[in-house]
C-alpha cells in the first residue's frame, strides 16, 4: 500500500469515529525562530507591534506592489464567498504537497485582513509536523495549540496578539510524531467550535500540512467551514491536484489559490507573486 493510500484510508478511519480522548503524546517544543527573536506579544509594551522581518511577508512589500495587490484581491474574494447566506467564519488552508507556499499564503492573507478589516483575525497553526508561523514572524512561543489539547491550557494564554492591524495568532506550539490522531480528537473539535462560536465577527484561519502525504488536512477539513486549496506554477501536477481534491470530497471548497505566478507578460516592474 502507498503512502498516499495509506493516509486516505487513516483520514477515513479518523472521520468516521473522533477519540473521545486522546492518549498522552511526547511534545518536541519549537526551536527558536532564525530571524531576530522578539518577545510573547502580550509583554510588549502598550501600543507596540511585533516587527517581523521576512521579505515574503505582505507588510515588509511596497503596498502598490503587486504581490500586495493580488493579497488584497484574495482578501476581497473570501469575503464575498463566505458570507453568502451567512458568515462562515472558519477557513483551512492546504496544499497538496510541501512547499507550494500554503503557510506564506496563510499568514499573508491573515495579515492583509487583519489590516484592513474592522475585526480581529485568529491564524491557527495546526502544521503539528513542521509549523513555520512562529518563524515568519520571528517569536519563540513557550505554549501554543499542542498544550490546549495536550494539558487543558488555557486558550487565552496561549494567543499572541501580534499588534499588526487586528491579527492575533496561536502558534503550534510544538511538533508531535502523529498529529492526524490529536487533530481528530473530541478536543481538537471543540476547540474548533469554541473559536467559531465565542468570536463570531472573528475570521479564523487554520493553517495544516499538505494533503497527500498526510491525513490531518482531510481531519481538519470536516471540522472547518471553508478549503482553500494552495497551487503553485511549475511545481502541481494535475493527477496530484485531483488526488488531492479527491481526499477533501465532501468538504466545503472555497477555491484555489495559484502560487508564484510568472506574470512577466502582464507587468513590466515585477515578475513573481506568491497569490
Amino acid at each position: 500500500m502507498s503512502r498516499i493510500e495509506k493516509a486516505i484510508e487513516k483520514a477515513n478511519q479518523l472521520r468516521q469515529g473522533a477519540p473521545a480522548d486522546i492518549s498522552p503524546v511526547k511534545v518536541t517544543p519549537l526551536p527558536a525562530a532564525a530571524s531576530t527573536i522578539q518577545p510573547p506579544a502580550e509583554d510588549l509594551p502598550t501600543g507596540q507591534a511585533l516587527q517581523p522581518d521576512h521579505p515574503c511577508l505582505v507588510i515588509n512589500r511596497d503596498p502598490g506592489e503587486g504581490i500586495a495587490e493580488e493579497y488584497r484581491k484574495l482578501k476581497s474574494v473570501v469575503f464575498e464567498l463566505t458570507r453568502q447566506g451567512g458568515f462562515d467564519n472558519t477557513l483551512l488552508v492546504t496544499s497538496d504537497l510541501p512547499d507550494a507556499g500554503k503557510s506564506l499564503t496563510a499568514l499573508n492573507l491573515a495579515l492583509t485582513m487583519a489590516k484592513e478589516y474592522d475585526h480581529t483575525v485568529l491564524l491557527v497553526d495546526t502544521d503539528l509536523r513542521k509549523p513555520s508561523v512562529h518563524k515568519y514572524l520571528g517569536i519563540a512561543p513557550e505554549k501554543g495549540l499542542l498544550h490546549c489539547l495536550t494539558e487543558n491550557y488555557p486558550l487565552e494564554k496561549a494567543l499572541i496578539r501580534t499588534g499588526i492591524g487586528k491579527l492575533v495568532v496561536l502558534p503550534a506550539g510544538g511538533t508531535v510524531a502523529d498529529p492526524a490522531e490529536l487533530l481528530a480528537s473530541n478536543r481538537m473539535r471543540d476547540l474548533v467550535a469554541e473559536l467559531k462560536a465565542r468570536y463570531p465577527d472573528r475570521y479564523v484561519i487554520f493553517d495544516t500540512t499538505p494533503v497527500l502525504p498526510f491525513a490531518e488536512a482531510s481531519v481538519l477539513g470536516s471540522l472547518v467551514d471553508k478549503i482553500l486549496f494552495v497551487v503553485r506554477e511549475r511545481q502541481t501536477r494535475n493527477d496530484h491536484l485531483q488526488e488531492a481534491l479527491g481526499m477533501l470530497k465532501g468538504n466545503n471548497l472555497l477555491g484555489i489559490v495559484y502560487n508564484d505566478a510568472d506574470v512577466s507578460h502582464k507587468m513590466d516592474h515585477y515578475r513573481y507573486y506568491n497569490y
